[in-house]
C-alpha cells in the first residue's frame, strides 16, 4: 500500500479507537443505582465508584441482587460489585477473589481474581437528581464528576453536570450542577470544578473570566471571541450585538492598588492618579495633607514621607506632628515673652518656658533656666542625674533600675540560672532610663523653708508673751476672805433623827430673839 494511501487509513484507526475509549467510559442510573462501563480490575472500580461520591453495590443473597436488577436492563457484561457479608474469598490456588455480576440471558453471581479487569461495575448512591428540564429544547449531556456520560436515565448521581445545547452545537445554552438531589445553575462556587467556567473563574465573586480578547457568552461560562478587540483595544461588543462599549476597567478590576492611588476610567483603556491629598513623586502618590495644617508653615519630605518642621527653640509636639511647642537643649535660653512695653518698663513682662525650665530675670532680660531636679528633693533612691529640661535615675552596681526611680538588686554573682549551661558570669545591670519628671527649682524650697521658719519664730514670741503677762496678774491675785457674820458655815455629819429635831428647834428660838 502506498505511503499515501495509509497516512489517512492510520487516522481514521486512531479517531475510531479515541471514540471507543469514550464510549466505554459510559454509564446507565435508575434510582439510586448505576452501572458503569469501564474496563477495570476490583480496586480501580473501587476508586472509580468513590471519584463518583459513590460506593460499590452490596449484596446479601442473589435474590436481593435480582431484584434490584429490575429497574436495569439492556447490557450485558461482567461487573464488580461488594457482598455484605464477606468482601472475598480465597481459592483453592491461592489467589484473592472479588465478587461480581454476570450479566446476560440470565443474572449470576461469580467470584473473579480482584486483578481482572471486568467490563465495569455497580454503584450505588444516596441523593441523586432528576432529569432537568430543557430552557430551549435542546438536547441536555450528563456527565459524571468522574467523567461518565449518562444516557437513557432518569436520575443521575451528586456531582453530574447536565449541558443544554441549542441545534446540537457550539457553546451550552446553560450549565447545570447536581448537588442535595437539586441542579444549580453555573457559575457556582470557584473551588468546586471552576466553577463551571470554560477558562477561569474569580473566586472573590464566583464569577467566569475570558482571557484577553475575547469575552463572555450569555450563558456567562464559556467565551467567545470579541470581534470589537480587533478593532480598538479596551473595547467590547455591546448587548446589542452589533456596537462597540468602553469596557470600564476601573469597575472590572482595579489596577491602581498602591498607597494614594485610585483609577481613573478612560475611553479605551485606563491611567492611575493620586487620590485628595497626595502628590506623584518619585513614580508614585506621597500624602502631602499634613503639610496644609503644619503650625510653622514649613513642611520637608524626610524618608519619603512628608513632616512639618518647627523654628528654632521649637520642636514637633509628641501628641500632635502639627504642632509646634517651645524646646531647648542647653542649660540656658531666651524666654518666649510677651510684647508689653508697659509691662516691661516694671520687670511684669509675662513669659514662658518649656517644661523643666524656670524664668529668671538677669539684667532685665528674661532667661529660661533649666531646673536642677535633682537638687530640690529626693526624686532617686540610688543617684540621680540632672538633665536639660528633665533628670533620669541611675543604680549602684548590683542593682537595676525599675519603676523609674527604684533600684531592686540583681541576681547574685556567680549563680547559676536553672537550666542554663552553667555559666557563673553575672548579669550586668540594664542600662538607666531618664524619669521624665519635673519638680520645683532649689531656692523656691529654701524660700519656702524660711517663711515657715519666720512663722514659727513669731508663734514662739507670741507665747512666751502670753505666759509672762499671765505671771504678773497671778503675782498681785489675792483671795477675799471667806468668813461672814451672817453665814453659817456646816460640816456634813451623819446625825439622828433625835439631833435633827434638837438643831431645828436651836435655829428656831433663835430666830425668835432675833425678832
Amino acid at each position: 500500500m502506498p505511503p499515501a494511501a495509509a497516512a489517512p487509513l492510520l487516522s481514521l484507526l486512531l479517531l475510531c479507537g479515541l471514540r471507543g475509549v469514550l464510549l466505554s467510559r459510559i454509564g446507565r442510573c435508575s434510582g439510586g443505582l448505576c452501572v458503569f462501563r469501564s474496563v477495570l480490575d476490583f480496586n480501580g472500580a473501587e476508586t472509580e465508584c468513590r471519584n463518583s461520591q459513590g460506593q460499590l453495590l452490596s449484596f446479601s443473597s442473589e435474590e436481593q441482587l435480582l431484584d434490584r436488577f429490575k429497574s436495569l436492563s439492556g447490557f450485558s457484561g461482567t461487573f464488580w460489585l461488594r457482598r455484605s457479608d464477606r468482601k472475598s474469598e480465597e481459592a483453592a490456588e491461592g489467589f484473592q477473589t472479588c465478587p461480581s455480576v454476570s450479566v446476560g440471558l440470565n443474572v449470576s453471581v461469580e467470584w473473579k481474581s480482584c486483578t481482572d479487569e471486568l467490563s465495569g461495575f455497580l454503584c450505588e448512591f444516596g441523593d441523586v437528581c432528576s432529569r432537568t428540564q430543557s430552557s430551549g429544547g435542546g438536547p441536555v449531556t450528563y456527565t459524571t464528576f468522574a467523567g461518565f456520560l449518562v444516557t437513557e436515565s432518569e436520575s443521575f448521581p451528586p456531582g453530574t453536570t447536565a449541558e443544554e445545547r441549542e441545534g446540537g452545537g457550539g457553546p451550552p445554552a446553560s450549565k447545570h450542577l447536581c448537588f442535595s438531589s437539586s441542579w444549580i445553575k453555573a457559575p457556582w462556587n470557584c473551588e468546586v470544578l471552576d466553577g463551571g467556567c470554560e477558562f477561569g473563574c474569580d473566586s472573590e465573586t464566583n464569577t467566569c473570566t475570558c482571557p484577553e480578547g475575547r469575552m463572555l457568552q450569555p450563558n456567562q461560562v464559556s467565551c467567545t471571541e470579541d470581534p470589537c478587540s480587533a478593532v480598538r483595544e479596551g473595547f467590547r461588543l455591546g448587548q446589542d450585538g452589533r456596537s462597540c462599549v468602553d469596557i470600564d476597567e476601573c469597575k472590572e478590576k482595579d489596577p491602581c492598588t498602591a498607597e494614594g492611588q485610585e483609577c481613573e476610567n478612560l475611553q479605551g483603556g485606563s491611567q492611575c492618579v493620586c487620590r485628595e491629598d497626595f502628590e506623584w513623586e518619585d513614580g508614585g502618590c506621597v500624602n502631602v495633607s499634613i503639610c496644609s495644617r503644619c503650625e510653622h508653615m514649613n513642611c520637608q519630605k524626610i524618608s519619603g514621607v512628608y513632616m512639618c518642621v518647627c523654628r528654632k527653640g521649637f520642636r514637633v509636639s509628641p501628641e500632635d506632628p502639627t504642632k509646634c511647642e517651645p524646646h531647648c537643649s542647653e542649660r540656658d535660653c531666651p524666654a518666649r515673652c510677651e510684647k508689653n512695653p508697659e509691662q516691661e518698663k516694671k520687670e511684669q513682662q509675662q513669659c514662658f518656658c518649656p517644661e523643666g525650665y524656670i524664668v529668671d530675670i538677669r539684667d532685665g532680660t528674661s532667661t529660661c533656666t533649666d531646673i536642677n531636679e535633682c537638687e530640690s528633693q529626693d526624686l532617686c533612691e540610688h543617684q540621680c542625674e540632672n538633665l536639660f529640661g528633665s533628670y533620669r535615675c541611675l543604680c549602684n552596681e548590683g542593682f537595676q533600675l525599675q519603676d523609674e526611680s527604684r533600684c531592686v538588686p540583681l541576681e547574685e554573682p556567680g549563680e547559676v540560672v536553672e537550666g542554663g549551661s552553667g555559666s557563673t558570669e553575672s548579669v550586668l545591670p540594664e542600662p538607666s532610663r531618664p524619669a521624665d519628671r519635673h519638680t520645683l527649682p532649689s531656692y523656691i524650697r529654701t524660700g519656702s523653708i524660711l517663711g515657715i521658719t519666720v512663722f514659727l519664730l513669731l508663734c514662739l514670741g507670741l507665747l512666751c508673751f502670753l505666759i509672762q503677762y499671765a505671771v504678773r496678774r497671778c503675782g498681785k491675785f489675792e483671795l477675799s476672805p471667806l468668813k461672814r457674820p451672817d453665814i453659817n458655815i456646816f460640816y456634813l455629819q451623819q446625825v439622828t433623827t433625835e439631833t435633827y429635831k434638837r438643831l431645828s428647834l436651836d435655829k428656831q428660838l433663835k430666830n425668835e430673839q432675833r425678832i
